[in-house]
């Protein structure tokens, strides 16, 4: 079947930031006297939300409204990192965008954030001229962290397709396991870092250029 739709995760995928992500958690971490080793970070932190984490970083059960004034405390000291980068989406990302609008094939970014950066990154990096922010699957306090599907299963309401003709772009273990857990119809891992995914039998690429466009379905 050809591919009728497209979503994007957005950390690590679009927008190559995980480690900004892990610098702003270890200032986080530091500020609030917080200890967890290496491999536990990279198995709370990495494609989860900020609920998620939290929740496993703190010995104590947080409020709903603790969770949020804590996750835009952690996201604030993030966005500073970013503004001290050049920031940019991933390369051939918006190349392809404009293959997928010109063919009119839908697609949306269904992402682990929370708004605050979600705003933040249409305001720094251009989204608008791409994609509809009201379409955006973000995380809003009601969506499962992945690698429960939910976060898929509402991007796929948005776009209007079966979970079949969708592609989904991840590049987290969760990420990736959230894209077959929802049966997407193919999977692409985006390689940002030098994370091993020797174990997924998906195509893996490191820039969207190398995106075989003929799975597509242009009429």
């Amino acid at each position: 079947m050809k591919i009728k739709g497209v979503i994007f995760d957005f950390n690590g995928t679009l927008f190559w930031d995980t480690e900004l992500h892990y610098q702003a958690w270890d200032i986080f971490l530091d500020k609030y006297g917080l200890n967890i080793n290496e491999a536990e970070k990279d198995d709370i932190i990495h494609g989860r939300n900020n609920e998620y984490i939290l929740d496993r970083i703190y010995p104590e059960k947080l409020s709903p409204d603790e969770i949020k004034r804590l996750s835009i405390e952690k996201e604030d000291m993030y966005q500073e990192l970013c503004l001290e980068q050049k920031l940019q989406l991933a390369s051939g990302s918006v190349d392809l965008f404009k293959f997928l609008k010109e063919n009119n094939i839908p697609f949306t970014i269904a992402t682990g954030s929370d708004f605050h950066n979600v705003d933040f990154y249409f305001r720094y990096l251009g989204l608008e001229d791409y994609f509809d922010i009201s379409k955006v699957i973000y995380s809003n306090g009601s969506i499962k962290s992945k690698p429960d599907p939910q976060i898929f299963q509402e991007a796929l309401k948005v776009l209007g397709l079966k979970n079949d003709e969708v592609l989904i772009f991840e590049d987290s273990e969760p990420g990736i396991k959230a894209a077959e857990n929802v049966k997407a119809g193919e999977i692409i891992i985006v390689r940002s870092d030098d994370r091993d995914y020797s174990k997924w039998n998906h195509k893996i690429i490191k820039d969207f250029a190398e995106v075989d466009r003929s799975v597509f379905d242009i009429r």
